[in-house]
């Protein structure tokens, strides 16, 4: 490649929000960082989350950087019995769509103008082969941790290098020697889609992983030092790049009417006083019995509150949750009335403008990866309260591998369409709230200093900031 050429890269996000929103930042980290790259974002919209469209999206200022819809295929007709299954179908038809949309990219293109390759989300690795027709490499953007990427690599090899029967680990009391987590990690922890009718379906993407060129992780070498070492070790992993906490800026608080009035409240609040509640975009509890619970801890730990309490869906497994119109349908009587002075329940939360409010001293959170981040970046200390996904895993290294969490219930489970056989009592939760809200403790001593760590990563000649340059370094030397 000479050093006039320019180079266009593919991105292609998991469909949702959450995905989309770290796909864009990432995407931004590196056409800020060199002049020769520009970026087409293609968006594959389902049917019941109209709101991942890219045209959700204002224009962006940098004309090196776009974004289109492709086509869709109806997913409302496809099989809902499992969500992997149902991402699975949903990505490989749109191969086509997809597969017409760089056709007419390249078509496009000036001179001195070529295809740089595909950067493409976890899931979507059926797109390696559209990036094979095109002659091009890809590269994985993976938006949780390094010691999840190790995990998986971890068992896709017990697979198929070992010939293990890696279902064996499902329900298991054993304890296992992982070799990116610190410490031996119980197997009842272990997620879930690793299970979903046999290991086959998830482990099949993550051999697909070691096809692609370079590995790209939302994380910081400093937060996850020990998986970084033991990822670099392996000669059957592609290089993997830590570029993060790549945090998004637009988390709908200027589309949002209670945002005024979520701030306000805080903003009469003392400092470090409040604990926030917030399970994710798709978190919530299917048992308003659990809901009661939580109410009552609340009550009894007598600390202030800011409780995103969300409404399940019911005409969609996979539609992400709503507000209550009342939410005292689901609260113990009288609860809202007794709690005025020191509670407030919401529906929607701004997250990350309410984990930087000064009033903020606690995050009780399901442990998703961009959570995690958030809560690093801002210096909250978290209490672990994990749903699905990897999130059993990601509390785990919280709370044991990094000193930097407490407990509530670190193997509580939700089933992979939305219910729990679990719950959780108002006396646990009360603890682990106490214990998250101790002024001076070690968790928020160790918080305090990732926060500092987090954002050093960042700036000129941090580990992140030196990461992307080689990562655009490997995409400059495989189109040589």
């Amino acid at each position: 490649m000479s050093g006039k050429t320019k180079l266009e890269l593919v991105f292609i996000p998991s469909p949702g929000r959450g995905h989309l929103l770290a796909t864009v930042e990432m995407a931004k980290q590196l056409i800020d960082r060199d002049e020769r790259l520009s970026i087409t974002v293609l968006v594959i919209k389902p049917s019941f989350d109209p709101k991942s469209s890219a045209h959700s999206y204002s224009p962006e200022s940098n004309s090196r950087m776009r974004f289109i819809d492709i086509t869709e295929v109806n997913s409302l007709s496809m099989p809902m019995n499992s969500p992997l299954t149902f991402y699975n179908k949903f990505i490989e038809n749109h191969k086509d769509p997809v597969r017409k949309s760089v056709t007419k990219i390249v078509q496009d293109f000036g001179p001195n103008c070529e295809l740089g390759g595909f950067v493409i989300d976890m899931i979507c690795t059926a797109m390696i082969d559209v990036a094979n027709e095109f002659s091009v490499p890809t590269y994985l953007f993976f938006t949780s941790g390094a010691s999840v990427l190790g995990l998986i690599f971890h068992f896709q090899g017990l697979r198929d290098f070992q010939n293990q029967d890696v279902n064996v680990y499902e329900n298991s009391i054993e304890e296992l020697s992982i070799p990116s987590y610190k410490l031996p990690v119980p197997a009842k922890l272990l997620p879930a889609l690793m299970f979903d009718k046999g290991a086959a379906r998830f482990l099949n993407h993550v051999k697909r992983f070691r096809e692609t060129k370079g590995i790209v992780v939302n994380t910081f070498l400093e937060l996850e030092s020990h998986a970084m070492k033991s990822l670099s070790e392996d000669d059957n992993i592609p290089p993997v790049y830590s570029v993060g906490p790549i945090l998004s800026s637009d988390d709908g608080s200027d589309r949002n009417p209670k945002y005024d009035e979520i701030m306000k409240w805080l903003d009469e609040q003392p400092d470090s006083s409040v604990v926030f509640l917030c399970f994710g975009s798709t978190g919530c509890f299917d048992d308003e019995n659990q809901v009661k619970e939580i109410a009552v801890a609340l009550e009894r730990s007598g600390h202030r509150f800011l409780w995103s309490l969300r409404k399940p869906a019911t005409e969609h497994k996979f539609r992400t949750p709503g507000d209550y119109d009342n939410p005292e349908e689901v609260l113990p009587e009288g609860f809202l009335e007794r709690n005025s002075g020191i509670g407030k329940v919401i529906g929607w939360a701004p997250q990350i403008a309410v984990l930087s409010h000064r009033a903020v001293g606690g995050f009780v959170s399901h442990c998703g990866w961009n959570s995690t981040l958030e809560s690093m970046w801002c210096g909250v200390p978290m209490a672990v309260w994990p749903l699905s996904a990897e999130q059993q895993m990601n509390a785990f290294l919280l709370v044991k591998d990094l000193g930097v969490a407490v407990e509530i219930r670190m193997d509580y489970r939700r089933d992979l369409m939305g219910g729990s056989n679990m719950i959780v009592k108002a006396e646990e939760i009360e603890n682990g709230i106490r214990r998250l809200m101790q002024p001076q403790s070690e968790i928020r001593v160790n918080v305090e200093a990732m926060k500092l760590t987090s954002r050093m990563a960042l700036v000129e000649n941090g580990s992140s900031f030196d990461f992307v340059g080689r990562f655009i370094e490997n995409v400059v030397k495989n189109m040589s």
